[in-house]
Formats: C-alpha cells, structure tokens, sequence
C-alpha cells in the first residue's frame, strides 16, 4: 500500500524489531574488517601470498564494496531494499564459505572479491531501511546511533573472537562467522522488516552501470599503484581512464529521466562537507588500524587473542562517543560535536606518530584509543547529515553515497596508507646478505626469514625491521593529524545545522528542515 506520513510519525516496536534484524548484517561486516586485520600474518604464513597478493586479499573487499555500493543502492529502490538485503545475506554467506576453504592466495582473493559484491548490497539496503522506517527525525538519529554502535561492536568483538579462533583454529576459520550470521538474517529479515520500494523509478540503466565501475575501480588501481610503486605510465593512465569515464557516468546521468545516480543530491553545501570529511577521516581509519593490529602482533610480540582484548578500549570508545553523540547534537551544533570529535582523533594521531619500537605499546594503545574515541560522532552524525538530506524514494541513492564514502575511504587508506607505510619500511629496514628477499618487503617477511638463522643475526634483522615498521606507522600518525585538523576546519565553518533540541532537525534535500515525506510502497 502507498501511505504518506510525516517526520512526527513514530516507529513502534516492529521499526524497533526490525533495527535489531538490520544490526546483524552491519555487526557481521565490521567484524569481518577486524578479523582479516588480525589474520594477516597467519594467511601470509599459511598461503605465501606476495606483498602485492595480501593487499589485494585486504582491499579487494573494500574496493569491490565501493565500486557496487551506487548500483546496489538504487537497484534497491527499485527491485526491493529487503529483497536485495536478502539476496545479499545468501550470496555473502556462499563466499565467505569459498573463503575458509581457499588453498592459494589467487582464490581467496577472489572469494573476497565475491564477498565485497555481495556486501555492497548488505549496507546501503540496511540504512535505507532505517530511513524509511524511522520517519521522526529524533528517532531516526537515535536508530542510525545504534545501527554504527553494532558497527562499533563488532570492531570490539571481532579482535577477541577472531583472535581466539587465530589461538586455536586455522586462519580460514575467521571468514565462518559470517554463516551463522546471514542465515539468522534470512530467517527473521521476512518476518520483520517490511519491504520498500520507489514506484516511480525507472528500469536500471546498465550502461550507468558499467561506467559507474569503469570510473571507481581504474583509479583505485591506479592510486594504489602509485602508492605502492611510485608514479609510472600504466597507473598514470589508469587514473586517467577513470576520471574521463567518470565524467561520462556524470554527463549520461544529467541526460536521463531515471539516473542510477541522482546528481542533486550533490548541490547541498553541507552533504558535500559531510562526504569530503567522512571520505578523508575514514581513509586515515583504514590505514592506521591495518598498521596498528600489525604493530601490536609483530612489533610487541602480542599473540592474536592478546593483541585483540588490546584494541577493546579504542572499540569501545568509539561505541561510547557514537552513542552520546546525538545527546550532545540536541545542545550544540552537529558541526561542533564532529569538530570536538575529530580533534580528539587528532591528537590520538600525534600520539602514534611519536610511538617507539621498544617500549609503544600502551603508548599505541591509548593513541589508537583517542583515535576512534574522537571518530564516534562524525560516523553517527555525519551519516545522519547525508541520509537526512534525501526524500525517503531517495533512501537508497542516498545511503549508498554515504557509504561509498565510508567504504572507499577505508579501503584508500589500506592501499595507499598501508603502501606508504610499506615503503617506509622498505627504505628502512636493514636486511644481511643471504637472507630472503622477502624479509625487505614486509615485516611478517622479516619475521618468517628468522627461522633458521642465528640468534644473533635474527636479532638484528628483527630490531631493523620492528624500527622501520614503527616509522612506518609514525608517518601515517603524522598524516591522521593533519587530515583531522582540516576536517575539524571544514566541518565547523560549512555545516550550519543547528542544534535539536534547539529547534532544529535534519536538513531537507535542499538543506533546510523538510516535514514532509512524499508517497513511499510499503508492503509486508
């Protein structure tokens, strides 16, 4: 039936329900990214991957996420956000599967691969459905503050439940935790969440489809490259393939009566701001917990499980900041909340530049802390500026470019934070003549090439490899500082919404407060 409410509407205690249903898909990514984390010198011990193979395995995830979240998105408005939500949880469920039981490093990168598709229509479906489910604006900030509190869950659960799977199971093991979670969405998601749909769109347009890719994934390939190489003809060329498509993609979608994406959600000020600095913040993320689990497991020594229960005070931070975030937006401007945050991330940022190889440990630890504390409420309330700028038949375009924001920010920061952190290490460490090549590419390398070396030699190759690990990490803390700091800028001058309980309430598609919800389908 088509039913037109308002933003006075209140969800009762299906809406409520059915959050609980949509928690378990955002739980179950979010521990999936801590995990691999975790796993990366056990599939490197166990597989051989290359350098360049255990990035792929890291970032094919992200990428893939981000370069489909668009298509999901609006293929959601148009065929059904929890017929796509479900479609999703099967397809995740089969290839997490292909992922325990890959035997090569080309297999398991394309599992992941498959997993990254499939997660593309998991994450945008989930938000929409809050948007359309959750029509108060206040409720609807307290809903999408639990939908990234389980986010921040699952970064928390996922080192101690990982982690004791690393103790006691092979690495495969940790890509089984997503079974149990997509099948217990495919039996209660039919129950409890009711389908929506736009009436009103038109048929997918394919061709936006294949530019919409043919943009994202060359320059991702191409500023990874750079990254991990330096400048040369084919990443340089693959940039700029993709920046021509993606004007293409812009120009076809000016033209068409039903874009795949609708283009005017760009020309809000403050959705633009909320984009930029989810993009950059997230991008430092990415990069600084990749560097952080490694340095905790081969730098400090810390077994899986230890390393871990480490990183529970920084998850649970964040947890905290996420949940208070939208009290203290009723008092204080959004934008001075998320300014307030970043800084704090600023200065966990600094914290980490100035670590040491010898004694960094709780030094990592309480950085990595201010890090994410100061990152709850620019994810709670920046995602809440983006989809509260879109009509609810906008839901999916709009939950996929706040998304595609987050994911190919965190995926970047993996690349090109984690190859810079790589060349560091290569311009650094000090490998001795007739020990494997290995060990002047990666630190897990240098850890492998000891076996079978004297201790004295081994102590040696170990103390050079930890200290150009740690400058490693010390420039990528530099950078998290900065990129903080002018986020905190951009965010406080552009961002104009008031506070809540002031009076003020999510800002329309043309950044005012809009109280009104046009005809949305809802079955079910």
């Amino acid at each position: 039936m088509s039913t037109t409410a308002d933003t006075t509407e209140q969800a009762g205690p299906r809406e409520w329900l059915g959050l609980a249903v949509l928690a378990l898909p955002t739980l179950l990514l979010s521990i999936d990214v801590s995990v691999l984390h975790l796993a990366v010198p056990h599939i490197s011990e166990g597989l051989k991957p290359s350098a360049s193979q255990m990035l792929w395995i890291i970032d094919i995830y992200g990428f893939l996420i981000a370069g489909f979240l668009v298509t999901m998105g609006t293929l959601g408005d148009r065929i059904g956000r929890r017929k796509l939500l479900l479609i999703g949880a099967a397809a995740f469920g089969l290839a997490s599967l292909a992922a325990v039981y890959a035997d090569d490093p080309t297999t398991l990168i394309a599992a992941r691969a498959a997993m990254g598709i499939a997660g593309a229509t998991l994450m945008p479906s989930t938000l929409a459905l809050i948007i359309n489910m959750f029509r108060d604006a206040q409720q609807r900030g307290v809903a999408i503050a639990v939908w990234v509190t389980m986010f921040s869950v699952g970064i928390a659960l996922g080192p101690v439940v990982g982690g004791a799977m690393l103790e006691y199971f092979w690495w495969g093991s940790v890509f089984l935790l997503g079974v149990p979670v997509m099948g217990l969405l495919l039996v209660a998601g039919p129950l409890l969440l009711p389908e929506y749909r736009d009436e009103e769109a038109g048929r997918l347009d394919l061709t936006s489809v294949a530019l919409s890719l043919a943009a994202i994934l060359p320059v991702i390939y191409g500023l990874k490259e750079i990254a991990n190489d330096g400048v040369g003809p084919i990443p340089v060329l693959a940039l700029v393939v993709g920046l021509a498509v993606g004007l293409l993609f812009v120009r076809r979608q000016r033209t068409l009566e039903s874009p795949l994406l609708d283009l005017g959600l760009f020309s809000n000020p403050t959705l633009r701001a909320a984009l930029v600095t989810l993009l950059l913040s997230m991008l430092v993320a990415g990069g600084t917990y990749l560097t952080v689990t490694q340095y905790l497991q081969l730098v400090g020594g810390l077994s899986p499980m230890k390393a871990g229960l480490y990183l529970l005070p920084a998850a649970f931070a964040l947890i905290v900041t996420a949940v208070v975030s939208p009290m203290a937006a009723s008092r204080f401007r959004p934008a001075y909340v998320v300014a307030a945050g970043l800084a704090v991330s600023g200065m966990g940022h600094v914290v980490l530049s100035l670590a040491d190889s010898s004694s960094g440990i709780a030094q990592v630890v309480t950085g990595f802390a201010f890090v994410y504390a100061g990152g709850g409420p620019l994810i709670a309330l920046g995602t809440d500026i983006v989809v509260g700028s879109a009509q609810p038949e906008q839901a999916g375009s709009a939950a996929a470019i706040s998304e595609t924001s987050t994911e190919l920010g965190m995926a970047l920061g993996v690349a090109v934070l984690g190859s810079l952190g790589a060349a560091v290490y290569r311009s650094g460490v000090e490998v001795p003549a007739g020990v494997s090549e290995d060990a002047g590419h990666t630190l897990a390398g240098a850890v492998e090439a000891t076996h079978g070396l004297s201790s004295e030699v081994a102590a040696a190759l170990l103390d050079s490899a930890r200290e150009a690990f740690t400058d490693g990490m010390n420039v990528i803390g530099g950078i998290g500082a900065l990129v903080a700091l002018a986020s905190a800028v951009l965010v406080a001058v552009v961002i104009k919404i008031p506070a809540t309980g002031a009076g003020g309430d999510s800002a329309g598609s043309d950044g005012s407060a809009d109280g009104v919800v046009p005809a949305v389908n809802m079955e079910g």
